[in-house]
């Protein structure tokens, strides 16, 4: 696998009528084409595959804005019409990727989603200046879904220092909001707690997957959002891409059993078959990406039980192998340049891969790091553990990625 190969396959991501919200399956069908498969938020049809802005192809380290308006066409075209952006995503630029690449369609014909950064705020004023500008990268005169971000406790307790929802209310009265919810990266009783807050909540983003399930009380999360009627946005679907790159033995499991079936499809099937799921945010950095999942995604079927009985055993092959439950959000930027989640991603690759060549693989795409992305150059700051919504101890995990690579090299 060369560099590029590993890079695309590491990146995939992005990358009911039970449902007591009222959010249910239905099959869109056009006259011309199959269409992605819908769920139903109050008058709204919903693609069940959304489109995520958190990882955009890049040409020379920025937005490729030609490839982008390529493929949010492409997604139009096959009936998804929920976009997902956010006020820091790909360096700041994302909302206005987005806006650019949104501005020639009809504003009734798709659903705009971002969110407020509270994790940014320093003063009161912050919220509508951040807010007012959000609309103007966006090029909109308002937000079809708008979040407060990425809730663990230091965020939520920004969200009350800098009344943060009774600002958003507002904005909800003047129509600049359709509907309100929250993104959760914390624990259960947090989510519980900010649940219990606020009574007007319309939906939740959590993120829900097949690994994430039971390792970091995903289900407990999932029961909490359904008892309370909230539909379910799905994040990290593909847990950051490793649900689409598994190991060599979890994904002869599943070739074997149906070659024709990506690896990544097995993960968004895996969440078909849960009620409340409003839509899955998927981050696709290539067309190929884009391509597999409106394969996945038209005519939609939840895993089977003797599926979800193979998915079992290759998920099972899979964790044994698995190092560091990094999911590439970036997050964790990290203050002096090094490259958190890349370093996680090849250290992950190399403890599972078992070819012949695993070291010298490993090697090379570690050297083909700029230095000051490397491992080594971690100055221990704890800023990025402060940030992670894994809670990872990554000047730790860095620790550990320097002397595999040293060991490596020595043969």
């Amino acid at each position: 696998m060369n560099r590029r190969e590993f890079i695309k396959n590491s990146l995939l991501a992005a990358s009911g009528a039970v449902l007591l919200s009222g959010c249910t399956f239905k099959s869109s069908n056009s006259s011309t084409a199959s269409k992605i498969t819908t769920t139903k938020f109050k008058n709204l049809d919903v693609s069940m595959l959304g489109f995520g802005a958190m990882r955009l192809p890049t040409k020379n380290g920025v937005i490729d804005d030609s490839l982008n308006k390529k493929m949010v066409q492409r997604a139009i075209d096959c009936g998804i019409n929920y976009f997902d952006t956010a006020y820091m995503y790909m360096g700041g630029k994302s909302e206005k990727a987005m806006g650019d690449a949104l501005k020639k369609y009809e504003r009734d014909s798709f659903n705009l989603t971002t969110k407020m950064p509270v994790m940014m705020l320093e003063k009161e004023e912050d919220v509508e200046r951040i807010f007012n500008e959000q609309l103007e990268r966006c090029q909109t005169d308002y937000f079809d879904f708008y979040l407060v971000h990425c809730l663990n406790k230091h965020n939520w307790e920004n969200t009350k220092k800098y009344n943060v929802i009774p600002f958003l209310e507002k904005m909800k009265k003047e129509g600049k909001i359709k509907h309100l919810g929250f993104s959760h990266h914390d624990t259960p009783e947090l989510l519980q707690e900010i649940i219990d807050y606020y009574d007007k909540w319309e939906f939740v983003q959590l993120q829900i997957n097949k690994m994430d399930w039971k390792t970091t009380r995903g289900e407990e999360q999932y029961n909490i959002a359904r008892k309370a009627k909230l539909p379910i946005v799905v994040m990290e679907p593909l847990r950051g891409g490793v649900l689409a790159n598994l190991n060599a033995q979890a994904t002869k499991i599943l070739k074997d059993y149906n070659p024709d079936a990506s690896v990544a499809s097995w993960a968004f099937r895996w969440l078909a078959g849960l009620d409340g799921i409003l839509t899955m945010l998927s981050g696709m950095t290539y067309p190929e990406h884009l391509e597999d999942n409106i394969k996945t995604f038209t005519n939609l079927k939840p895993l089977s039980e003797e599926e979800q009985q193979v998915y079992d055993k290759a998920m099972a092959a899979h964790l044994k192998t698995l190092a560091i439950g990094c999911t590439a959000c970036r997050y964790c930027e990290c203050p002096v340049g090094v490259n958190i989640a890349g370093l996680f991603s090849l250290y992950n690759q190399y403890m599972y891969d078992d070819r012949d060549n695993r070291k010298q693989s490993f090697i090379s795409h570690y050297e083909a790091l700029k230095e000051s992305e490397r491992a080594d150059k971690c100055i221990k700051c704890g800023l990025c553990k402060s940030k992670c919504p894994q809670q990872l101890d990554i000047p730790t995990l860095l620790v550990k990625v320097d002397k595999a690579y040293n060991d490596a090299k020595k043969g």
